[in-house]
């Protein structure tokens, strides 16, 4: 007789399992009115479907349909985390999409489909006159933002694409609500493949310098910093999403194509490929993923297998330090920064055979070391260098990934770090993120 009960417990659990998915997917604060029933359906639903893998360049996909799998199943930690993913996500519905079109005048070579930004560090040193009236020449404040990056130019716009749809992406992907996806589309084709508002895929004219130069190789970071979370979010529309066709893939590959050719090919790309600090990385990083993301295999293995020796031991010492990072008056931030690229520049080592995490340079230099030193400052320590805005949460992300690849040191410190704004999202988009403002 007892064996007759035994699809009780596991019609309860069953049932607490789809109260807890319907939680989650609901907006927050709103009440759980779905009859039972309909409940049910949902759990049913969710269990009968395996979530697919997304072929992300730098996010491990495997681990994203993981993640889904414990939401579905009622997992309050990740309930929580989308949430506060739904939060962002709904911020952005009723914003974009952008384009470079729109600026006030076209870059220097007159195309309004170039991209243009000014560099932030640099100040007009003279008074706004008729005769002068950007207040040349500028010159360099490092680490103070000067204010007018953000007015006409494309780099406020660009950096809400990125965030964007990066948000949108992972929040369809986790609560399945078509609206998430179909913006991020709108605003993917506004920015990079509409032929009307379509962005070249070039940067000549990134982070120019009023009455200086058109344009800087340093400049091509603007992009570097995070358009990789790009490429993950396309590649998790491809799964699926509405409003996300193949025409769209297609698109959107070929500007991935065209763009990754200017990086390697262009003068500006050759002299950020040989920076011997965090452009070095970030420029490394995009490659890699743009690499990936398109195919070249053999490109990406050799790019990560290069930084090796051209970034960990070029960069890192033997206890940790960044000595190029640490020069900066935001040492912390750039000692941080640094690291994002880096950490998930070994992201994608992993999905072409290449493990950063466990090399160890011939002086001692390695990854897991460059994270260690930040853990006493992460963890409400003292930051020894000049900081001008310290933000002990801008290592959070650092920290999870060395964690996760096997550091106890990062693992014992992980209940003390101070969460960032807008939470803690490891769980949902395990891959480190610039957590504090980034300046340029």
């Amino acid at each position: 007789m007892r064996g007759g009960f035994r699809w009780r417990p596991a019609a309860v659990a069953l049932t607490a399992a789809a109260a807890a998915l319907t939680a989650a997917l609901l907006p927050a604060g709103a009440p759980l009115t779905a009859a039972p029933v309909a409940t049910a359906t949902v759990a049913r639903t969710a269990h009968r479907t395996a979530p697919a893998a997304p072929a992300t360049p730098v996010l491990d996909g495997r681990r994203l349909q993981q993640a889904k799998q414990r939401l579905d199943a009622g997992d309050p930690a990740l309930r929580h985390a989308v949430r506060q993913l739904r939060t962002k996500a709904d911020g952005w519905l009723d914003q974009g999409p952008w384009t470079v079109v729109d600026k006030p005048g076209p870059a220097p070579g007159g195309d309004p489909h170039d991209y243009l930004s000014q560099a932030p560090y640099w100040w007009p040193s003279k008074p706004r006159t008729p005769e002068n009236p950007r207040g040349c020449p500028y010159v360099q404040r490092d680490g103070e933002r000067n204010p007018e990056v953000d007015t006409g130019t494309d780099h406020a716009d660009r950096g809400k694409v990125f965030d964007s749809v990066s948000t949108l992406s992972l929040a369809w992907y986790y609560t399945g609500r078509a609206a998430y996806a179909e913006h991020a589309a709108r605003i993917l084709r506004t920015w990079f493949t509409d032929p009307g508002t379509r962005m070249n895929p070039n940067l000549d004219h990134a982070q120019f310098i009023p009455c200086k130069y058109d344009g800087r190789a340093i400049g091509i970071i603007d992009f570097s910093q995070q358009f990789t979370g790009v490429l993950d979010a396309t590649a998790i529309l491809d799964t699926g999403a509405p409003g996300w066709t193949r025409a769209d893939r297609t698109a959107m590959r070929g500007w991935y194509r065209d763009f990754l050719g200017w990086l390697v090919h262009s003068e500006f790309g050759k002299e950020e490929a040989a920076a011997d600090n965090n452009h070095g990385s970030f420029y490394d990083m995009q490659v890699a993923a743009l690499a990936v993301a398109t195919g070249d295999r053999a490109l990406a293995r050799k790019t990560v297998g290069a930084a090796r020796t051209g970034r960990i031991d070029a960069q890192i010492t033997a206890d940790g330090r960044q000595p190029n990072e640490l020069a900066r008056t935001r040492s912390w931030h750039y000692s941080t920064f640094n690291l994002v690229a880096l950490t998930r520049l070994a992201d994608i080592g992993r999905h072409v055979g290449v493990d950063l995490w466990a090399y160890r340079g011939p002086k001692g230099a390695s990854l897991t070391g460059a994270v260690d030193h930040l853990l006493p400052a992460a963890t409400g320590g003292r930051w020894p260098y000049p900081e001008l805005d310290f933000h002990a949460y801008a290592a959070s992300d650092l920290v999870h990934a060395a964690a996760d690849a096997g550091d106890r040191r990062a693992r014992a410190a992980l209940p003390h770090l101070e969460a960032p704004p807008g939470g803690d999202l490891w769980g949902l988009r395990p891959a480190a993120e610039q957590l504090d403002p980034i300046a340029g």
